[in-house]
């Protein structure tokens, strides 16, 4: 059975990986990409404040644990999801499966004035650039913000926040410096309501101004201007991208009102044998990559069973486990399950210093699993 993983994220990653351990040569993995490598995305703000440096976080594709897994680095021009045939500037590919796991494109230039005046910091490049951007901030009012939904990591911009507030403290600019918070959802983090509140307390005690259901539409030379009309002034803007499917995702064929639509217990699209997993999807779990493993590992299950001539009844079951940084060298642990036709529900545990060993053992975990690497974040 030859299978076609179009993307090299948590999706595609992990289910080349356990395709290749548990299925061996009954099945032919391609896995395909048009970057080098992968990197986390808690990576890109370890980056950016200084943690760590960009050599330190990118794994290559190079490198990948098992190598009866074929990477072919490339980018995908076409997708014709009936035939299961990929045009690639590699050349074309012919599948029995198919699995498009490509994820979200982001466009800053989507959003009036924000290349020219803003910083987005959800692409590598310009998290990674971030880092001298932040050293060199002599302090003043800091806006970060979203510019569209939906957005992967829906912890990410209270995250940035926090670390932030942690970076202007940790030299000496918080007398002379303040940090606001827009985004457009209502809470934080809304399936998980502990957390939410555990956040607004913090950004109380902070002094870190939070502005709930706003979001900004354009850019203008120090202020921030909000759909409703308002405005929010800033020395330096930190904003999450415009996201949508990539361009090929949608002249395939594939989606739907911008994404592509899925059974939410199998991943299978409307077509026969093609599967989508992530970011890509409109699942009904957020954009994230724990929730495109799990996605992964539900298609991994039926593939393998179907290898060894067997059924499986293996359904994906909405949960996810995404770690939240609260600045000042704590973490938390989120656990949240989306089931459809149902509100989502989630808990909270710590934040605690524990947890930053647990989320590191996370990411360990799935670098030694995927890369064979010894790697500590």
């Amino acid at each position: 059975m030859r299978v076609l993983i179009l993307g090299a994220g948590f999706g595609g990653l992990e289910l080349a990986t356990t395709l290749v351990a548990e299925a061996g040569d009954s099945v032919e993995v391609t896995l395909v990409d048009r970057s080098e490598g992968f990197v986390f995305g808690f990576s890109k703000l370890d980056v950016m404040f200084g943690r760590t440096t960009r050599d330190q976080v990118v794994h290559r594709y190079a490198d990948l644990a098992h190598p009866e897994v074929h990477f072919l680095p490339a980018t995908v021009l076409s997708i014709d999801p009936a035939a299961r045939r990929v045009e690639t500037d590699a050349g074309t590919l012919e599948c029995d499966v198919l699995v498009v796991a490509l994820g979200a494109d982001l466009d800053p230039a989507a959003t009036p004035g924000l290349v020219e005046h803003g910083h987005e910091f959800y692409t590598e490049e310009s998290a990674f650039a971030l880092r001298d951007v932040l050293a060199d901030f002599p302090g003043g009012d800091v806006v970060v913000a979203v510019t569209s939904t939906p957005f992967k990591c829906p912890p990410a911009p209270s995250e940035t926040a926090l670390l932030v507030h942690d970076h202007l403290r940790e030299r000496g600019l918080l007398d002379r410096s303040s940090v606001a918070l827009a985004m457009p959802l209502p809470a934080p983090i809304p399936p998980a309501p502990d957390a939410s509140r555990a956040l607004l307390a913090e950004f109380e005690r902070r002094g870190i101004a939070w502005h709930p259901g706003a979001l900004v539409r354009s850019v203008e030379p120090g202020r921030a201007v909000l759909a409703d009309g308002g405005e929010l002034p800033f020395d330096l803007l930190l904003a999450v991208p415009v996201h949508r499917a990539p361009r090929v995702v949608v002249e395939s064929g594939l989606a739907e009102d911008g994404w592509i639509p899925v059974d939410p217990l199998t991943l299978r699209t409307r077509f026969d044998d093609v599967y989508a997993v992530g970011d890509v999807t409109s699942v009904g779990t957020p954009k994230a990559g724990v929730f495109a493993e799990g996605q992964a590992a539900i298609v991994a299950a039926q593939l393998v069973a179907r290898a060894r001539g067997a059924s499986s009844g293996a359904t994906y079951d909405g949960r996810g486990v995404c770690y939240l940084e609260f600045g000042e060298h704590q973490v938390a642990k989120v656990d949240v399950t989306f089931v459809s036709g149902r509100p989502p529900v989630g808990t909270l545990e710590g934040p605690s210093v524990d947890l930053v060993r647990d989320k590191a053992a996370f990411g360990a975990d799935r670098a030694r699993r995927w890369f064979g690497a010894d790697w500590a974040p």
